[in-house]
């Protein structure tokens, strides 16, 4: 497989992966949805944002190589863009280069790497990007996250060596894709739905792991959830305005590394 493959499509169906903050995700969502809508639009990708309840997403663009890369070089414009702008009262002197994280399977990654480092050496040299596989497994998975560095240019002609790379070597075994762990908000159980407590909002989830349990205590002003679990007791109370009525709360919460 040659990097013409990857230019020209040639019935060559890709799906990329990228894993992203929050942040940086609701820049390329945009206001209501018009910025990804945009990207959908003018390259015919298929493009899919993980939930929103995590401090980390997985954009994931699925298509054919034609339609991938010119998504992507939209995703990597707005990122620019974004720098561009957080520059704008700074007293840096030079520009951060734009940054971004995709996610493959570990099994791919000697591929990638090649022996001795040579493999990655030589993207590293003809695109001019910086390239960093990750040593350890993402949790929960089987892939490893390769973090991209450089100019628009540089990145997008690295992510596509690296694709051609993957085409040739495709993955063995089983991969477990990452899936982003919820950030930890409190999750409140009311008429059968859980709602994940977000300031004053509670928002509705699909799927909740209870951990811990939590009674709800009415005071003068507001509510206030007070841990059930023993292990928790010293944890803060949570104030909570939203749903007075309920009575039972759940979250997941790690102390010392485990969780609890």
């Amino acid at each position: 497989m040659d990097s013409g493959v990857i230019e020209g499509g040639l019935n060559v169906t890709l799906t990329i992966r990228l894993l992203m903050h929050g942040k940086e995700v609701g820049s390329i969502i945009g206001k209501k949805g018009e910025s990804v809508k945009k990207m959908r639009e003018e390259s015919g990708a298929r493009i899919n944002i993980s939930e929103g309840n995590c401090p980390e997403r997985i954009i994931t663009l699925a298509g054919p190589t034609t339609a991938i890369f010119k998504a992507f070089s939209m995703i990597i414009e707005k990122l620019e863009e974004d720098i561009s702008s957080s520059m704008t009262n700074s007293t840096a002197t030079s520009k951060p280069p734009v940054t971004l994280r995709i996610v493959v399977p570990a099994s791919q990654c000697g591929s990638l790497i090649g022996k001795g480092g040579c493999k990655i050496k030589e993207i590293r040299e003809s695109t001019g990007a910086q390239v960093q596989v990750a040593g350890d497994m993402l949790p929960n998975s089987t892939e490893r996250a390769i973090t991209i560095a450089g100019t628009p240019q540089s990145i997008i002609e690295c992510v596509k060596q690296i694709c051609v790379v993957m085409l040739e070597s495709p993955p063995k075994g089983v991969t477990i894709p990452y899936r982003p762990k919820p950030s930890g908000s409190p999750v409140i159980f009311a008429g059968g739905q859980a709602y994940a407590v977000q300031g004053q909002h509670a928002i509705p989830q699909p799927d909740v792991s209870a951990v811990g349990i939590f009674s709800l205590t009415p005071s003068h002003h507001h509510s206030q959830l007070q841990l059930s679990s023993p292990k928790l007791r010293n944890h803060p109370t949570y104030p909570c305005s939203v749903l007075p009525h309920v009575a039972i709360i759940a979250i997941e919460t790690e102390i010392g590394g485990h969780v609890v």
